[in-house]
């Protein structure tokens, strides 16, 4: 026998379920610009029909349904795009790092350019090439003497700019790191936090939301691997679950930094030798990680440092060519040309050695109206193979910045066009939230229509009927 009541209670369940959909709808509405939210729907699912299975089930013609309930709350996320993400916001961490570098690099030495080492270095063999034509001008001699010290000076800025960034490159990774660390504790403690809520039968979104946006900002940095764990208890079959997070190396190696089973965090580290190269750590191994690490890393500790190589090459080959020209020569007192320029390092201590212009060995033969040791002098540019070498050095960091760049744009790109599915998937329409609106707001008030339909039947039953004879 079917239950007289039994209208209303399934009336009753779909109004309360239409009104946590619509609920659900204005939580979403809500947050449509909150960064890293994920749309939620209600799970509709309906519920036991009447009569079960049994021995003493009522002879009626097969089963009545009893209405809807609302199963479960769900984001609605796609965990492919989420891994594709992530190991090409990795690829974007890297290059966009590697890009910033070398564009610094590039900013310093400004080549070509009128203040650059190229200009300064030309300026200096063009007063040669004048003082060979007039050699006995004193006014000649100091601007050769002055050009010279203007080498010297920009050597030594070059030098000086060069170094100061390679620290500052230290000091954003030691900041980093600091950056990273900070993220695992808030990834870890989000874990203990969903596993509380999990184990209770319940999805917690939000916080859900709050760790996949940490482990989207920290794959800017590595590269990782997510892996999912079970929280354990009354969890839902579609829970997330636990995060355990692993760095991938270049080599395929995975060193873990996240435990969800134990709560163990295995925190980035880093070295610094007495070179000023650094390494990056985490449980005893070394990170070699795509991300915004690996260039800091190979930016510190090859990148800046064979500028530094070339350019103390450039000085020491550029002063003990020129010195070996100048020493053949004769200066205006007859003496014989010693040293023009000291240098020990390189970039950093070039210095002129003559003050007195006078000294400068312009003479081959000792008379005071030849200038053909200047004129010799002048030429050590193309001898010693200094512009060149120079040049290709400029050449190179070039090509690599252009590729740099290149990459970048690319990975942008490639960013973009999976973010763009993502949101797709998983951010706020108010289009479709209105249409939604709508939608449960006219089955909440079918609902509520069924159960006066449901209560003017139940009037007749008990207020009509067996009145007769009264």
């Amino acid at each position: 026998m079917r239950s007289t009541f039994s209208g209303l209670e399934t009336a009753k369940r779909g109004m309360f379920t239409q009104q946590s959909a619509l609920y659900t709808t204005g939580h979403n509405i809500s947050n449509a610009n909150t960064p890293g939210y994920t749309r939620q729907r209600i799970n509709f699912q309906t519920t036991t029909p009447y009569p079960s299975v049994g021995m003493n089930r009522p002879q009626i013609p097969g089963q009545m349904g009893t209405g809807v309930e609302a199963g479960s709350v769900q984001r609605i996320r796609n965990d492919f795009l989420d891994l594709q993400f992530r190991g090409k916001n990795s690829d974007l961490g890297y290059w966009q790092s590697r890009a910033d570098s070398l564009s610094k690099l590039e900013n310093v030495l400004n080549e070509p350019s009128e203040n650059g080492l190229s200009k300064v270095m030309g300026e200096f063999w063009k007063s040669l090439e004048i003082l060979s034509t007039n050699p006995e001008n004193e006014g000649a001699r100091v601007v050769v003497l002055e050009s010279a010290q203007a080498v010297a000076d920009t050597f030594h800025h070059l030098h000086s700019s060069i170094t100061e960034i390679r620290e500052d490159l230290g000091y954003q990774a030691e900041t980093t790191v600091k950056d990273v660390n900070s993220i695992l504790t808030r990834i870890n403690d989000l874990n203990q936090q969903i596993k509380d809520v999990e184990t209770h039968g319940y999805l917690p979104n939000d916080l859900y939301d709050d760790r996949d946006r940490l482990v989207d900002e920290l794959s800017q940095h590595l590269n990782i691997e997510v892996e999912k764990v079970e929280s354990g208890g009354a969890n839902l079959a579609i829970a997330d679950g636990l995060y355990n997070i692993n760095v991938v190396n270049a080599d395929g190696t995975k060193i873990p930094l996240i435990d969800a089973n134990t709560s163990t965090i295995n925190q980035l580290t880093m070295a610094e030798d007495a070179d000023g190269n650094i390494t990056i750590s985490a449980n005893g191994s070394t990170l070699d990680s795509e991300g915004q690490f690996k260039a800091l890393v190979e930016a510190n500790n090859n990148d800046y440092p064979k500028m530094l190589d070339a350019l103390d090459k450039m000085a020491k080959d550029f002063a003990t060519a020129f010195n070996d020209v100048h020493d053949d020569g004769i200066d205006l007192n007859g003496d014989q040309g010693g040293p023009f320029f000291s240098v020990s390092e390189g970039a950093s201590d070039i210095s002129v050695v003559i003050v007195d212009s006078s000294k400068i060995a312009a003479s081959s033969n000792g008379d005071a109206g030849d200038g053909e040791n200047a004129l010799n002098l002048a030429n050590v540019q193309h001898d010693a193979g200094i512009i060149s070498f120079f040049e290709g050095t400029i050449g190179s960091l070039g090509v690599q910045a252009r590729a740099a760049n290149r990459q970048l744009k690319s990975s942008i790109a490639s960013v973009m066009m999976i973010e763009g599915s993502r949101q797709s998937i998983s951010s706020v329409s108010l289009d479709e939230e209105m249409t939604n609106l709508i939608k449960y707001q006219h089955a909440y008030n079918a609902a509520a229509r069924n159960i006066t339909v449901v209560d003017e039947m139940l009037d007749k039953v008990i207020n009509g009927m067996g009145v007769v004879g009264r």
